[in-house]
Parts: structure tokens; C-alpha cells; sequence
């Protein structure tokens, strides 16, 4: 058995460590906050090849009371969830209270840019869906790479006869 010294300062809590449980307390945890609160309104987005597909749960809200706007990369989603009143006269009391109601907004900006007249939202049972196309200029191209000196590639293939007949034109010239 070993034998320690006791001191009484050592179980003490710093100022420093006091403070930072207390902030941490007594701030609401993004996701949870009230009303206004950007947090509040959670969202997946995810990139499926050539669009973004967002997935925002707002339930018990009307598709006409949700606003979406889109600029450039940037996408805003806002809209309100009206408390309801009781006008029955009946006296009562709140035992617990935890959905939100008010106004929300949450923006969210994009990796790139966005076709946003191709863009569609689709509401079912409370999760709005928001598809938007990437724009071209953000699309990946590729070029090819050609060794210096070396003649032109045309391609085999042609689907018209007038492709047909430029294909033969293209074929003459890489010969000469």
C-alpha cells in the first residue's frame, strides 16, 4: 500500500476548466437550436456523377411554405412552421416542449456552380428532395494528348451520311 500526501488544492477545479464546461452546457448544440436558428434545419447533400442531390427533412411543414433559391454555387433553403393556438378555451399546460416552430433558414454553398433552371424539388411525407444539375463549365472535359509530329486521330465511327461524308473529307486531308 502506498501512502500519498493529501492536498486540498489538488481536487480544486480550475477557473479555466469551470468556464469551459459552462460554455459547453449552456450553448445548444447545432441541430437542436430554436426557431431561426440556421442549425436547426439538418440536410444531406450528396454528388451523384453529373448532380447534387439534397435531402432536408422538414416535417409537418406545407411544400407551399418552403422557399428554395439558388445562386451561382450557393443554395438557400427558408420557410416557417406555424405554432398552433389553441382557441378552444381550454385551460393547459406544456409537460414538454420540444418541436420547433418559427422561422428557419439554412444556405449551404455547393463545390461548383449549378444549372439552376434545371433544377427540381420534390416533397413526400416531410423530406423535401432538391436535385440541381452541375453546369457545364463545371463538368470534367478531357483532352486529348497527342505526341508532336503525330498525324490527326478521326474517328471510325459516323452516324449521318453527311458525318459520313465529312469523315471521308477529314480522312483525305490527314492522308496528304
Amino acid at each position: 500500500m502506498v501512502m500519498m500526501r493529501w492536498e486540498p488544492g489538488s481536487e480544486a477545479v480550475s477557473l479555466r476548466e469551470a468556464m469551459d464546461r459552462l460554455l459547453a452546457e449552456s450553448f445548444v448544440r447545432p441541430g437542436s437550436g430554436r426557431g431561426g436558428d440556421a442549425a436547426a434545419l439538418a440536410m444531406d447533400v450528396e454528388e451523384r456523377g453529373d448532380t447534387f442531390v439534397l435531402t432536408v427533412p422538414v416535417p409537418g411543414i406545407k411544400p407551399d411554405d418552403v422557399e428554395i433559391s439558388v445562386l451561382g454555387d450557393t443554395v438557400r433553403v427558408r420557410g416557417e412552421r406555424q405554432e398552433e393556438r389553441r382557441e378552444d378555451g381550454e385551460e393547459h399546460r406544456w409537460l414538454l416542449r420540444e418541436q420547433h416552430y418559427g422561422a428557419f433558414e439554412r444556405a449551404v454553398t455547393l463545390p461548383c456552380l449549378v444549372k439552376a433552371d434545371q433544377a427540381s424539388a420534390e416533397f413526400n411525407d416531410g423530406l423535401l428532395t432538391i436535385t440541381l444539375p452541375k453546369a457545364e463549365e463545371a463538368k470534367e472535359k478531357r483532352i486529348p494528348v497527342r505526341a508532336a509530329g503525330q498525324r490527326r486521330e478521326v474517328p471510325i465511327e459516323a452516324t449521318s451520311e453527311e458525318g459520313k461524308n465529312k469523315q471521308s473529307a477529314d480522312i483525305k486531308k490527314a492522308s496528304t
